[in-house]
């Protein structure tokens, strides 16, 4: 339960592959029992396909063979939690309590959580409109047509994971695959099968939001990504819908109409964000000849980044590695969606002769996504890293990465090569994460950046966010919590600027005194460095970020 001066943070974060959440869960747990957050969580999400057993059980109520869960979509995992074999699956309200439990005089209080769980889940479904209760000598919450919900816990360092499970409107046909947790010949059921008729995911987060306050405590503060009714016929494939062209945010090929270069509704630009191009310095001039001389190309030109004038007037830019065709639209970017070409081998020691050539003490290295690749271009990350030290050992190097669709082995391919920094962009607040990143999503970054502080803990993480897309400064700040609450340690907040009309209008202009505001909030919460401006970007200032941070 949370503490005094505490929040109860609740998320929905919508679905995510069970290993991602496992890992999502570990950072969080990790921050409140380490004392990096002071906040307890409740993450409120779906899964994919999957049956997990947990310590009381040893795998044998799976009444399907092992070698045949790919046939029907999904997987098995073995976990830590309590009880025996259940499932998750789509239609399924799965919520991780990630709470500070009490103290009781032979230890925690696991049963009383326990408890408060069955007791915030039975008065949830009775606002539904659903009689349920707890059985004596079962855990869960049962109704006169079958269990409804599952509960399953673990308390470590008096922070409890794990939690329960609602079914909401799963197909049930998965659960004939089990003997769902341990127990025989009891029927399970859904709302939906309960009320006849579909229930909203929606609305059952909607009930179950207060009463999650009544039981662990506090004001709860609360971000809701989209919420989406799924087709099971046409499950998500990120290179099936790069094939198909869902990314590509010139589709219709019309072109927005503009007045005095705003789209309808934009505010006018305010003083502090006119920008003065010159393009005659001959700091400038050299490095552009540099980058064409030696074929690289750079996320400054590609992306019209508003301080390219100031970074390579001093002789320092952030090179793009794997070409200049990225495999998806995200609504703010102006780098060229399509199907990319080969990979260049040579590319890396191009990139370590120019970093070497420009006499860089922090180079940073970026790529575009390269969905089309088996290691999402992990490897030239990690060859372009070694190149670099081989031509100057003593220059940290920087890269800011795409989320590799998750993959662990990717990740720890660039890892291994020991960044200073590892940078992964969450780029916007959980409400918008949809509209905004196309085939990204929030869960899916934060779970990168907690994974790479475990694999290189001397290293840096680093995360960015972009304002003025039409978030609310309540939801950047609560995105601040979460990114510190998972081990981040740097993060930059800048103003969006559309790149041309058929990108996404900008919603406002972000006043200064906001991203004072930014940084202080994120001095409160313990972040080691806060770099928070208008023109702010990723790579702006990052040697210095790092500096900071130390």
């Amino acid at each position: 339960m949370t503490e005094s001066g505490s929040r109860l943070r609740i998320r929905w974060l919508g679905r995510v592959p069970y290993t991602e959440a496992l890992d999502l869960q570990r950072a969080f747990w990790d921050g409140r029992a380490s004392g990096r957050s002071d906040d307890d969580y409740l993450l409120l999400l779906e899964h994919p396909h999957t049956y997990t057993v947990g310590r009381n059980g040893d795998g044998s109520n799976l009444k399907i063979a092992e070698d045949e869960l790919g046939a029907i979509g999904a997987r098995l995992v073995f976990t830590d939690r309590g009880g025996d074999i259940t499932y998750h699956g789509p239609g399924q309200l799965v919520g991780y309590p990630i709470v500070a439990v009490p103290t009781l005089s032979n230890g925690w209080d696991a049963v009383g959580h326990l408890r408060r769980i069955e007791t915030m889940l039975i008065s949830t479904f009775g606002d539904l409109g659903i009689a349920a209760w707890a059985e004596d000598g079962f855990t869960g919450v049962w109704t006169d047509q079958g269990k409804i919900a599952a509960i399953g816990v673990k308390i470590s360092s008096g922070v409890s994971t794990h939690g329960f499970s609602i079914n909401v409107t799963p197909d049930l046909e998965y659960f004939q695959h089990i003997v769902p947790c341990g127990i025989p010949n009891r029927p399970v059921t859904s709302l939906s099968e309960i009320a006849g008729r579909a229930i909203r995911m929606e609305s059952v987060v909607e009930a179950l939001i207060p009463r999650a306050a009544e039981a662990f405590g506090g004001t709860p503060e609360i971000q809701l990504g989209a919420f989406a009714n799924h087709d099971r016929s046409r499950p998500y494939d990120v290179d099936a819908m790069v094939a198909a062209g869902v990314f590509s945010p010139n589709r219709n090929g019309e072109t927005p109409i503009t007045v005095r270069g705003l789209l309808p509704g934009e505010p006018d630009k305010p003083e502090w964000m006119r920008i003065r191009a010159n393009l005659s310095t001959d700091g400038f001039k050299d490095l552009k000849k540099l980058m064409r001389g030696m074929d690289l190309h750079t996320v400054c030109e590609a992306a019209g980044c508003p301080n390219i004038f100031e970074c390579w007037e001093s002789g320092t830019s952030t090179l793009m590695l794997l070409g200049e065709t990225c495999t998806r639209a995200c609504a703010f970017c102006d780098i060229n969606t399509g199907k990319p070409g080969p990979v260049d081998l040579d590319e890396p020691d191009r990139a370590a002769a120019a970093v070497e050539q420009m006499g860089l003490q922090h180079a940073v290295l970026t790529s575009v996504n390269r969905d089309d690749l088996s290691d999402g271009g992990a490897g030239v990350f990690a060859d372009t890293i070694t190149a670099i030290r081989e031509r100057m050992p003593d220059c940290e190097v920087e890269v800011l990465i795409p989320d590799f669709k998750g993959s662990v082995t990717d990740l720890e391919t660039v890892m291994t090569s020991k960044p200073a920094v590892l940078n992964h962009n969450t780029e916007t607040v959980l409400r918008l994460q949809r509209d905004i990143r196309t085939a990204a999503n929030y869960a899916r970054s934060l779970t990168l950046l907690a994974r790479a502080k475990w694999i290189n803990p001397s290293g840096a993480v680093k995360s960015g966010l972009i304002v003025g897309m039409g978030e609310t400064e309540e939801e950047v700040l609560g995105a601040l919590a979460d990114l510190r609450a998972v081990g981040v340690d740097i993060i930059t907040i800048g103003q969006y600027l559309r790149p041309t009309a058929r990108h996404r209008p900008i919603d406002r202009y972000v006043d200064p005194d906001e991203f004072a505001r930014y940084t202080a909030e994120g001095d409160r919460l313990g972040l080691p460095h806060v770099e928070a401006g208008p023109l702010v970007r990723s790579s702006y200032h990052a040697r210095e970020a790092l500096e900071a941070a130390r």
